[in-house]
C-alpha cells in the first residue's frame, strides 16, 4: 500500500503544481515562494515550533495557540505553514509578527526531507484534518513529537482512510497527542489507529479566537465612509454561484429597505475581477473597496465589492446582519464564529460540513438560522432590519455561544508542553 501511495503522490504532485501555476496566472500569489513547496526555502532557527494549518479556517485555529506558545515560551521559535495564497495572507496578518510564515511542501519524501531540515522542529503540531503519511514517517524518523491538535475527522472519511489500511494507522501510530474537537472524532480517531491512551477530547479550539483591539473603532470608521445612516449587510466568502443569489436577496431588501448597503466578499481574491464584471453586468451601482476615491453620498453604491485581503473581519464590525458563504453552494461553509462574537445575526446556507458542530451549535443558540435560497436570504434581512430589539437578542445570543465554549486552548496547552518542556 505505502509503495502505491508514493507512486501516487509522484504522479499527482506535477499536476497540483501546474494547476497552481496557472493560477498564478490571474492571483500571482500563488508563483510567490513556490519552491517552498518542494522543501526549499531559508533554513529556520532550529528547535522550534511548527504549527500546520492548511488554510483560513484552520489558520484561525492555529493564531490563538501560536500567542500563546510565544507568551510562554518567547525565546523558541515557530513556524507556520499552510497550503493556500489566502492561508498564507491570513497567517501574516494574524501571527505573522511571532512566526515564519511559509508552505508545507507536497508529500513527496524528499520533499519532506528538505523542509524539516531546514525548520528543524522540537515539536510539530497539525490542526483538523491533515494526515500526510510521508510527512508523519519522517517525524516519527526524528524523533520529533507530533501533536494533531482541534482534530477531528468525518464518518465519511474514516471509511476512506480505512479503506486504505495499513498506511493511515502506521501514520496515526506516529502522533503523540490526538486532541480531538469532541467525543465521536476521538471515537473515530482510535478506530483509524490512534493510540487510545494519548487520543483526548479537548474541544473545537476556533472558539479560543480573541478579536483585534480596536475592531469596533475601525468598523465605525467604514460604516462612516460607506454607509453613513443606511442599513448595512455583509455577504462574507462568497463562492462561485453566490453572488447573483446575494444579489437578488439585495433587489428585495431594497424593495423594503431603501439604500441598504450590501458587502460582498468572495473567498478568492482570483474572483474579484470576475464577481466586479458580474456585478456590472446586473447593473447595480457597484464601487470597489479597492478604489480610494469612493466616499459617502447621498447616492452611494448599493453593492460594495471587498476586494482586498484581510478586511472582512472590520466589515462584520460594521454590519447590522452578515450571511457567510461557501453554505448555500456545496463547498462546506466558512467561518461563523466571527461575526457571532461581533454580536451579529448570522444567516448560513445549508452546507456546513467544514463546521457541523459549530453550525449546530449557534443554531440551536439561537444565534444563526439557516437559509435555503435567495427569496429566504432576502427575506430573513429584511426582517432582520426592521427589528433591531430581535437584531440585539439574536447578536447576545452569539456572543454567549462563543465565550461559553471557550476552553480547548488551556487543555491542548496542558497536553503539548510535556512534550515541549522535554
Amino acid at each position: 500500500m505505502r509503495f502505491l501511495y508514493l507512486v501516487a503522490v509522484y504522479l499527482t504532485a506535477p499536476i497540483i503544481s501546474i494547476v497552481l501555476l496557472w493560477r498564478g496566472v490571474r492571483d500571482r500569489s500563488y508563483w510567490h515562494n513556490f519552491r517552498e513547496r518542494f522543501g526549499f526555502g531559508p533554513p529556520r532557527a532550529p528547535q522550534g515550533v511548527w504549527l500546520h494549518a492548511v488554510s483560513v479556517g484552520e489558520v484561525q485555529a492555529c493564531a490563538p495557540l501560536a500567542s500563546a506558545l510565544y507568551r510562554r515560551h518567547p525565546g523558541v521559535p515557530l513556524t507556520v505553514t499552510t497550503f493556500t495564497p489566502t492561508g498564507a495572507a491570513r497567517a501574516r496578518s494574524l501571527v505573522g509578527d511571532i512566526a515564519e510564515v511559509r508552505y508545507v511542501p507536497y508529500d513527496l519524501p524528499g520533499a519532506v526531507r528538505r523542509f524539516l531540515r531546514r525548520v528543524d522542529p522540537q515539536l510539530a503540531v497539525i490542526f483538523e484534518t491533515e494526515l500526510w503519511p510521508n510527512l508523519y514517517r519522517e517525524c516519527g524518523r526524528r524523533r520529533v513529537p507530533l501533536v494533531l491538535a482541534s482534530a477531528r475527522i468525518s464518518e465519511r472519511s474514516l471509511g476512506r482512510y480505512q479503506r486504505l489500511g495499513a498506511l493511515f494507522r502506521d501514520a496515526l501510530s506516529q502522533a503523540a497527542v490526538v486532541a480531538a474537537q469532541g467525543e465521536a472524532d476521538a471515537a473515530r480517531f482510535r478506530a483509524l489507529g490512534a493510540a487510545a491512551d494519548s487520543t483526548h477530547v479537548t474541544g473545537n479550539l476556533k472558539f479560543d479566537f480573541e478579536l483585534p483591539e480596536g475592531l469596533t473603532e475601525r468598523g465605525q470608521r467604514l460604516r462612516a465612509q460607506y454607509a453613513p445612516g443606511r442599513a448595512l449587510w455583509v455577504a462574507g466568502s462568497t463562492h462561485e454561484g453566490e453572488e447573483a443569489a446575494v444579489l437578488e436577496a439585495q433587489r428585495a431588501v431594497l424593495g423594503m429597505h431603501a439604500g441598504t448597503l450590501l458587502v460582498i466578499a468572495p473567498r478568492h481574491p482570483a474572483r474579484f475581477a470576475a464577481v466586479a464584471q458580474q456585478l456590472a453586468a446586473a447593473g447595480v451601482r457597484l464601487a470597489r473597496r479597492s478604489d480610494s476615491s469612493v466616499s459617502a453620498s447621498a447616492e452611494g453604491p448599493e453593492v460594495l465589492l471587498l476586494d482586498s485581503l484581510g478586511e472582512l473581519l472590520e466589515f462584520y464590525a460594521a454590519a447590522d446582519v452578515a450571511f457567510v458563504g461557501g453554505s448555500l453552494v456545496p463547498v462546506g461553509g466558512h467561518n461563523l464564529l466571527e461575526p457571532a462574537a461581533l454580536g451579529l445575526p448570522v444567516l448560513t446556507g445549508p452546507h456546513n460540513s467544514n463546521g457541523a458542530d459549530v453550525a449546530r451549535l449557534l443554531v440551536a443558540r439561537g444565534a444563526a438560522e439557516i437559509v435555503h435560497n435567495p427569496q429566504e436570504l432576502g427575506a430573513r434581512v429584511s426582517a432582520l432590519l426592521s427589528d433591531p430589539a430581535e437584531r440585539a437578542r439574536i447578536g447576545a445570543a452569539g456572543r454567549a455561544s462563543v465565550a461559553g465554549s471557550r476552553g480547548a486552548l488551556e487543555k491542548l496547552l496542558a497536553l503539548i508542553e510535556p512534550l515541549l518542556n522535554s
